[in-house]
């Protein structure tokens, strides 16, 4: 089935079509308040490091595994839920992860230990690993393709804001309720998303689901036949490393400001809010770009200016204020690629929603191993980290260049 027929069969109907500016994109927001909300927690203990190394009496580097423990979590059990969705609908799988979600969550507020932490969050990772695949998934059968780009330009907003604003509000609040409290709260949230989900939940029911029998297999033979052509294997591989730039980076954020700048909890909360503020406000409008103006042009601009900016914030000579910027600019780069890397991954053939599968895999494993390889390498300096990931981030920004000049 080639792509055209492909988008005929998911096609909307047309009284849903009308309202592809208004209710889709409601709809959406809605299947993506999971991703959100997962986020949120996945980074909000970021500029918290510091103080939670003081209260479990650990080092820095030690308490910075809480990070990659969650992520790769996540990112190593991505592909084990599609099988799962299919099986058991969409509906059930979302509100079985958000369901362990809530309750791991508020587990880890009466840990007593770092290592109890990072056990805790390790599982947490696996258990709610099923929700941003499960979206990613209903994006790609639902949407057509032409307006793919502006669909998951929303839901990667909304991940970057959950990214930003768990790292923000979790510092601002952790400094005035603590951070047990801040995981007590995280998972109230999740209650709220759950409730949602069940208000909701005839747009997650999948009206026919497919038979059981045999589709581990088939899923992955369609999956090994998708990595064997190389277009594929190349966009998989700069979906890794994306993931892997940004969260070794954003999650080391906190940590630098608070050892070059000094700032408190409070500070650092302030000093990280811009992260979310072009994914939430322009991520519509920058999913429309790459549709316009095309992906061979958007995705190494936007490699460019996340390694330029990291570069520059390396240098210790920058100023409070310009380093502010230059998280807001980081946000930027992330909200012009991810979104268009996941849309080029929707043209291969997707089924089944392997290929969705497979960008969820890389793009979550990316997350993981990117936090865990700055922890590993951060003994020879945060700054000289922070310089090796922008150079090896511009040395790959220029492969781009010709890796995606056919995606027009």
């Amino acid at each position: 089935m080639n792509q055209k027929d492909f988008d005929q069969t998911i096609k909307l109907p047309l009284h849903r079509q009308t309202h592809t500016n208004g209710l889709s994109n409601g709809l959406i927001v809605l299947m993506s308040l999971g991703t959100f909300i997962i986020f949120f927690q996945g980074f909000m203990v970021a500029p918290l490091l510091p103080n939670l190394a003081g209260y479990f009496q650990a080092t820095v580097r030690h308490t910075s595994f809480i990070e990659p423990a969650y992520l790769m979590g996540y990112g190593a059990f991505t592909l084990m839920y599609p099988p799962l969705s299919e099986r058991f609908g969409r509906y059930k799988l979302i509100l079985f992860c958000m369901s362990v979600f809530v309750v791991l969550t508020v587990i880890t507020g009466f840990v007593q230990t770092i290592d109890q932490m990072i056990i805790l969050r390790f599982f947490t990772g696996i258990g709610c690993a099923g929700v941003s695949p499960t979206t990613l998934g209903w994006i790609g059968n639902k949407i057509p393709y032409e307006r793919r780009g502006q669909a998951l330009g929303i839901f990667f907003g909304l991940m970057a804001g959950g990214t930003a604003l768990g790292s923000s509000a979790g510092a601002l609040l952790a400094s005035v309720t603590g951070w047990q409290n801040l995981f007590f709260g995280v998972a109230g949230m999740g209650v709220i998303v759950m409730s949602l989900i069940i208000t909701n939940r005839e747009h997650y029911i999948d009206k026919k689901l497919a038979s059981a029998s045999n589709h581990t297999t088939r899923r992955g033979a369609i999956s090994m036949q998708i990595l064997s052509e190389k277009r594929a294997r190349k966009t998989y591989a700069f979906v890794l490393f994306n993931a892997m730039f940004h969260s070794g980076v954003f999650a080391w954020a906190g940590v630098l400001f608070y050892n070059r700048y000094h700032l408190d909890e409070k500070g650092i909360g302030l000093a990280l809010l811009g992260y979310g503020i072009p994914g939430l406000i322009l991520g519509p409008w920058m999913g429309k770009l790459a549709d316009r103006y095309g992906r061979n042009k958007v995705i190494p601009i936007g490699i460019i200016i996340g390694s330029l900016t990291v570069i520059v914030l390396s240098l210790p000579i920058i100023p409070l204020w310009a380093a502010c910027i230059l998280v807001v600019t980081l946000s930027l780069s992330f909200d012009l690629t991810h979104p268009s890397l996941a849309a080029v991954t929707s043209t291969f053939p997707n089924k089944r929603g392997e290929a969705t599968g497979l960008f969820a895999f890389f793009l979550f494993t990316g997350y993981g191993v990117g936090s865990l390889v700055f922890s590993l390498i951060v003994i020879i300096g945060l700054n000289k980290t922070f310089a090796v990931f922008g150079v090896v981030a511009l040395l790959i920004s220029i492969l781009s260049v010709r890796v995606f000049r056919y995606e027009k």
